[in-house]
Order: C-alpha cells, then structure tokens, then sequence
C-alpha cells in the first residue's frame, strides 16, 4: 500500500469510527434485569389462618341446689377421677314445695332418665357404625396390599373409621352427660324441702376423669343452683379450631390435611380436618373490614408426645393443604404479568433480548405458580418485570441472579 492509499483510507476509518462512536452514545441503554431459570418442583396451594386449641369435651361443675359451699381446695391443673367429691353443699333452710312445684321437679327427673335412655341409644348406633368401620378397614387392607382397590379407597376407610371412632368416644361421653343430669335433677328432687333440717349435705363430685381447667368460685358462701362452680376436661383431647374466609370454607373438606404452625414447638404438627361448620358469622377485621368467616374443626394427628406442653386456647397457625403437586413446571409468581387483556405472559431472556411469550398458568402455590404450556424447562424469566420492558428491548441480566 503505497502512500497516497494510506492517505485516502485513514479519514474514512476515522470517519467511520467517529460514527460508531456517536451511534453507541446515543443508543438506549440495556435495561438490567434479574432473572430465573424455569424449573420442575413442587407447588402446593394453601390456606393459612390463625387458630385456637380447644378442648373437645368441657364439663362445668354446678350445685343442683342453692346452698352454702366451703372455700375449694383445688387449683387449676388438679387432677381428678370420675366420683371424686370436689364439695359439699350445706343446705339453706328449703321452703316445702308445692304440688306445681313438686310436679315439676318430677318432671325433671323424667326428663333426664329420658335423655339418659337417649344417649344410650346414641352410643349403640355409634359403637354399630365403628365396628362396621372397622371390619371395612380389615377387609380392604389385604384387597388394597393385592392391589384390587386404590389406596385412596383404603385411606378413605381408614378416615372413616377413625372418625366413627371419635363419634363413639363423643356419645359415650354423652352418656355420662345425661346420667349426671339425671343424678342432679334426682338430687334436687331428693332435697327439696326438709335438707337443712336433717343435717344431709348434698355431695357434688366430678362427672368425669380429667383435670380442672377453671375456678370460677373459690370463696365459701352461698350459691345459687346453677351458678358455675369449675370446670373439668381433659387436657389431651385438643382440638383445633379456625376461622375461614368463607370462600376458603368452599374449597375444605374434611380429611384434608392440616399443618400447625408457630404453636411453641421445633416442629409442625399434623392435623386433619374433621368437620367445616355449614353456618357462617360475620367477623370485624384488624382494619374495620366485615368479613364471613367459617369455623373448621381440626383434629391433631401428631403423636401425642409432640405437643403435651399445648393446652386449651392456645393460638396456632394452620396451614390447610388445598392441592399438593410435587412434580410440576413452575415459576415464581413475580414473572407472571397479564397483557392483551386477560392472557397471561412472561418474558424470556433471549442472548441480550427480552421476548414475549404468552403462557398458561395452573396451580398457584405460596411462591410459585404451576406453568401448563409456554416454557419449557431450561428456560429463563425476567423475575421482576416493569413498565421499561417491552417486546424485543435490550436487557442486561445480573448475574448474582
């Protein structure tokens, strides 16, 4: 290349250069962006709502007649057996009663023996329905292990003869209700008029085995039938009580399973939920809003060993697992935009390009969301998109992402 070459060619290259120079000042900046890759996992879709420990079956002790009560030597967390004498009650001088009166208290006593009977009854259709419950599970379990039925068919029998179990251990309960309403409409019946002259003092001892939970009276003096005087269950038979918002209620169902969270312990506890009550209540939010809620009645399958320090009107967290799929395309929920009305879409990461692509979303988990058709696994996603990204604009992505 001679000289007069060189001279020609050095002010086009720098010509040219000059103008790239200019082209790459004024070109619009690469937007940064964060992105994920697209990923097989699982999601689950739930519902998390406070709850409170309750005791399934509460018992409060009252005086069958009015009298005078000595000062309680009891405190709560007491155990006590079913018989035990928990007071005396010294009777007032009793007015004699009249034929209306004693009529009535007649009555009563009737009334009860007739509950008593009913309750009876009850626990026979219980204990019928827990046995054929029973020998269902025993019958499927070897057709469920040779493969002739599901295990969901199997489950569903385990689920129904615990819960026929439950109903039984309920109306034996019952029965011990209504005979000690017996008893006090019988006593009452028995002392009225002439107590107090004949030095008696009216026994009153606890109905069932278990632990006082309440002193609503400690001080001696006189009572009024009726009034509260403690009360007794037992502390082990918890369960779980959740307010739902009543949309959430539609989606529940019973058997379906439950997490506890937050109560104390290192781990969650298992649950499951046994009833969804079919009436709502109207509820006043932290922020003034009215909202419907439902209560669903949960039972705790954890072993009993993971949660004997929980007592009665404990605060849980319940985490109802409405849909658990464990293999599944999924993004998080910070990708997904809508465009062109209601379609769904994301942008993938091409080279240093951002592209549309409209997808179909499923499930929607807690931080991910099930992806049916769009993406395939590989795939990258702009994690957080904002109004700067458009159809084919220039991206550059971090890499901590």
């Amino acid at each position: 290349m001679n000289t007069m070459t060189r001279r020609l060619l050095l002010p086009g290259a720098i010509g040219a250069a000059i103008v790239v120079a200019i082209a790459l000042a004024y070109r619009s900046p690469a937007v940064g962006v964060s992105a994920v890759e697209v990923a097989r996992g699982p999601v689950q879709v739930v519902v998390e709502e406070d709850g409170v420990t309750r005791i399934r079956e509460r018992y409060t002790v009252t005086p069958p007649v009015t009298g005078y009560v000595s000062r309680l030597d009891y405190h709560v967390g007491d155990p006590v057996q079913a018989g035990q004498l928990l007071f005396e009650l010294e009777p007032l001088p009793a007015s004699a009663l009249d034929a209306r009166a004693r009529a009535e208290a007649t009555a009563a006593v009737a009334r009860a023996q007739a509950a008593e009977r009913a309750a009876r009854t009850a626990a026979q259709a219980a204990a019928a329905s827990a046995d054929f419950a029973r020998r269902e599970v025993s019958r499927l379990k070897p057709l469920m292990q040779s493969g002739a039925v599901s295990r969901n068919q199997y489950d569903q029998a385990v689920a129904e003869a615990d819960r026929t179990a439950a109903n039984l251990a309920s109306a034996q309960s019952a029965i011990e209700v209504a005979r000690y309403e017996r008893v006090a409409a019988e006593t009452a019946l028995q002392y009225a008029g002439g107590a107090r002259e004949s030095g008696d003092r009216i026994k009153v001892a606890a109905p069932v085995s278990g632990s006082i939970l309440a002193i609503h009276r400690e001080d001696e003096g006189v009572v009024q039938a009726g009034a509260e005087i403690l009360s007794i269950g037992d502390p082990h038979s918890l369960e779980i009580v959740v307010d739902v918002l009543s949309p959430d209620a539609v989606r529940i169902r019973p058997g379906m399973a439950v997490w506890l969270e937050r109560w104390g312990g290192d781990a969650d506890l298992a649950a499951r939920v046994r009833e969804v009550e079919p009436v709502a209540f109207t509820k006043v939010s932290a922020l003034g809003v009215e909202e419907q809620r439902v209560r669903v009645i949960c039972d705790i399958t954890a072993p009993a060993g993971q949660w004997t320090r929980l007592g009665d009107a404990y605060r849980v967290e319940a985490r109802f697992v409405l849909l658990d799929q464990p293999d599944v395309l999924r993004i998080p929920h910070s990708a997904l935009f809508r465009s062109a009305g209601e379609q769904w879409s994301v942008f993938v990461v091409d080279g240093d390009r951002a592209r549309l692509r409209a997808v179909e979303p499923g499930a929607r988990g807690l931080l991910y969301t099930e992806i049916r058709t769009g993406l395939a696994a590989g795939d990258r996603v702009v994690s957080f998109p904002d109004d700067r990204i458009r159809d084919g604009v220039r991206i550059a992505v971090d890499t901590a992402s």
